[in-house]
């Protein structure tokens, strides 16, 4: 295994190599995800599977979040159709009620958030896409239950654009029909001798995809990264400040006249409400467009080091701190007629407008829910390693502390008007309650967790074509939790919690050739409870379970690299033991064990003519083995398969660079849940988007996605799955970009 360790040329072959399009780009890419503190390896002779994605493909792809980039990836299910935040990201069929339990999002090379989900949170949530990133690498499985964080499932590491000498950049306009105003700025270059910046960020503002009647979506960042260079290494620091909040988008009817993809049920008349809380009903004013979101700032940095004797150091922090609440309309059944409900029997009048309504309008319940989640950590990743000949060994130290302070009102509920004014009633009784018509839930809780491991890894090229890699990993996890539930002022639940875990990874490399071969890896590891793992299972707890989800892996993989193709092919195999469901706050929790079998595919092929395609797909067969209602079915709301292809074809018009490109996916059925009652649809999306170079230095984008307005369902409804409610995916959308570069 031939490792590139970090020093300064790593970075600028990662950015080298995110400017190539042709398919052997993958045999010079640096992974340093997988790898000891980030040290690196060459792609084409990693023993596992991992995707690049390059600053070209995603302008390309035209993401809507974070989450939605994800779908690039084979083995990932993503639901991405809440906004910008408070995606669903699902992965190798590990099993999920929603969120990303087994997702790390990381920047250089550091986790931004050790939990990879909490309760109205998940990593994807925390990280905004914009003009400062370089590359994207994820990485499924392999030796992830070692290195960094341990996450067994799914790895992302975002890379940043750095400095070079040239003074470069870059200004870029966005507008939409759905009146999109965003500007992106990125500028870089040499501060001194060896010294490089690069900084940039946006600003946007927009009325969301789905039209809320006001200015839905607010955000701003701003990153920094300096980058030092050494004799023998160099040292690095970032900082990225987010403002940028969003419109929940929460599951809709699906069986009334005019409710469709382009429907939200926040507008003007019911985004302002004051909601009831806690055993004395106080009262709190909210306004419900600050919808979900992240205002807070990541920032981190490493440091490299050649030692006497062939040592190499590395050493990685990453600080995060700040504030992503959650604020929302939520369904509580379906729709109903407003005569079975309505105090009269026959009609009522609107609450804001005075308007009459008629006892055959269509009306719901909707919970105004409020969480307010103030969350920080701290890791360190810590390396030492060598190369013995044959041999390379290292060992490493990764330290992190996590923090939640959550309060949290559930419920509130009211019956509202669907379409039109989209207004409370006035004239049902329950309305003008304290806590509305339904089930409240409230809380304030603080957690605290800390972790302390130890990591070896050895890898071993037994032949020139034959490389043994091995990893283990013990970690102590622990946790300190109090909740009061009912916010009367009473711990009602408290949580004293450590435990301690071996997780080890084991994979072969076999090179036919410098074009083409194969590897096999088998692993185990561990997803560590946190805060809301103890909540929803005290009772679990209390009895003296550990809460661990179990993880057992295996992968055989296939690699051929080309002057013109490349394909990656991995067939997988895994095995979750202990983990739980619960529906809502106070539901029943369900524990299960799930297996899956599947089969990765990512192809890529560019000819010289221009004309280029990658098509990732994903088959996979998913089990619950152990459960008390639900043995034999299917994992919930996972497809059995998923088909991408992306081609796009270069072309010169008129003296102008151009490039035309699109997207078909392909989606199977699905089940909302685990008892598999209900079905989702599969459907097919098409994306469509052209490039232009009018003149040097200047290139105007447009990028239209879902192109023939499928109305695809990602989603039933999470807390009632009988209930004819459902999330459809992102209507179509149009989005036009200039872009002037210096």
């Amino acid at each position: 295994m031939a490792s590139i360790l970090g020093t300064a040329g790593q970075a600028a072959e990662n950015e080298e190599a995110s400017n190539k399009q042709a398919a052997n780009k993958d045999i010079e890419t640096i992974v340093v995800s997988g790898t000891p503190a980030g040290s690196g390896i060459r792609k084409s002779e990693a023993a596992f599977a991992v995707t690049n994605i390059d600053a070209v493909d995603i302008n390309r792809l035209a993401p809507k979040s974070t989450a939605d980039l994800f779908k690039a990836v084979p083995g990932v299910w993503v639901e991405s159709s809440g906004g910008e935040s408070g995606a669903n990201v699902f992965v190798r069929g590990f099993p999920g009620g929603g969120d990303a339990p087994f997702l790390t999002v990381s920047l250089q090379g550091s986790p931004i958030y050790p939990a990879p989900t909490l309760s109205f949170l998940e990593n994807s949530s925390l990280f905004r896409l914009d003009e400062t990133i370089a590359m994207v690498e994820a990485l499924r499985g392999g030796p992830n239950p070692v290195v960094s964080n341990g996450q067994p499932g799914l790895t992302t590491n975002f890379l940043l654009k750095r400095g070079r000498e040239e003074t470069e950049g870059l200004v870029k306009y966005s507008t939409s029909d759905y009146d999109l105003q965003r500007v992106d700025m990125v500028r870089s270059g040499e501060v001194s001798d060896g010294l490089y910046y690069m900084m940039g960020g946006y600003i946007k503002r927009s009325p969301g995809i789905r039209d809320a009647g006001f200015t839905s979506e607010k955000g701003q960042q701003f990153t920094l990264n300096l980058v030092q260079e050494l004799a023998d290494g160099e040292i690095n620091f970032y900082t990225r400040i987010t403002d940028d909040t969003g419109a929940w988008y929460l599951p809709t009817p699906l069986n009334i006249d005019g409710i469709d993809a382009s429907y939200t049920q926040l507008g003007t008349l019911n985004r302002q409400a004051s909601i009831y809380y806690g055993a004395d009903d106080e009262m709190l004013d909210i306004d419900l467009a600050d919808g979900r979101g992240w205002d807070g700032h990541i920032t981190g940095g490493s440091i490299r080091y050649s030692l006497p004797g062939d040592w190499q150091f590395i050493d990685r922090f990453n600080l995060i701190k700040g504030n992503a609440n959650t604020l929302g309309l939520v369904p509580n059944g379906g729709a109903v007629a407003l005569s079975s409900v309505a105090d009269n029997g026959t009609d009522a009048t609107g609450a804001v407008t005075g308007n009459h309504y008629g006892g055959d309008t269509q009306v719901q319940q909707y919970g105004r829910w409020v969480v307010l989640k103030e969350i920080e950590a701290f890791t360190n990743d810590m390396a030492f390693s060598k190369r013995f000949d044959s041999i390379e060994a290292s060992l490493g130290l990764y330290t992190a502390t996590t923090s939640a302070n959550d309060w949290w009102s559930l419920g509130n509920t009211a019956y509202m008007v669907l379409g039109g004014n989209k207004e409370a009633l006035a004239g049902i009784a329950c309305n003008n309650e304290a806590q509305g018509c339904a089930w409240n839930y409230d809380i304030n809780s603080t957690g605290d967790a800390h972790t302390f491991a130890l990591y070896s890894t050895l890898s071993w090229d037994i032949t020139d074509a034959v490389t043994l890699d091995l990893g283990i990993r013990n970690e102590k996890h622990e946790v300190e939790y109090s909740v009061d539930e009912g916010l009367d002022g009473k711990i009602s639940k408290y949580v004293d919690y450590d435990t301690r875990k071996t997780s080890w990874t084991a994979g072969v490399n076999y090179q036919f050739d410098s074009s083409s071969g194969v590897f096999a890896r088998v692993n185990k590891g561990y997803k560590m409870p946190y805060f809301d793992d103890f909540r929803d299972n005290f009772g679990a707890y209390e009895a003296g379970e550990e809460l661990i989800k179990v993880v057992s892996q295996a992968e055989l993989g296939y690699k051929f690299i080309g002057d013109s193709m490349s394909l990656f092919a991995t067939l997988f195999a895994n095995e979750v033991e202990g983990d739980t469901f619960v529906r809502r706050p106070g539901a029943p929790v369900e524990t299960l064990t799930n297996q899956a079998l599947g089969l990765e595919l990512d192809y890529n092929y560019d000819h010289d003519s221009g004309f280029s395609v990658n098509m990732n797909a994903t088959w996979q067969d998913t089990e619950i083995t152990d459960s008390p209602d639900n043995e034999g079915k299917q994992s919930q709301r996972q497809p059995q398969w998923q088909l991408r292809i992306t081609p796009s074809y270069e072309f010169e018009i008129a003296d102008m660079y151009a490039s035309v490109y699109g997207t078909l996916t392909a989606v199977d059925d699905r089940f909302a849940d685990n008892a598999n009652s209900v079905v989702l649809d599969g459907y097919e999306k098409v994306d469509l988007g052209l490039m232009l170079e009018p003149m040097e230095s200047i290139i105007v984008q447009l990028s239209v996605d879902n192109l023939t307005d499928e109305q695809g369902i990602t989603e039933g409804d999470p807390r009632n799955p009988s209930a004819p409610n459902g999330r459809y995916i992102l209507p179509r959308s149009a989005v036009l970009s200039v872009t002037y570069s210096f």
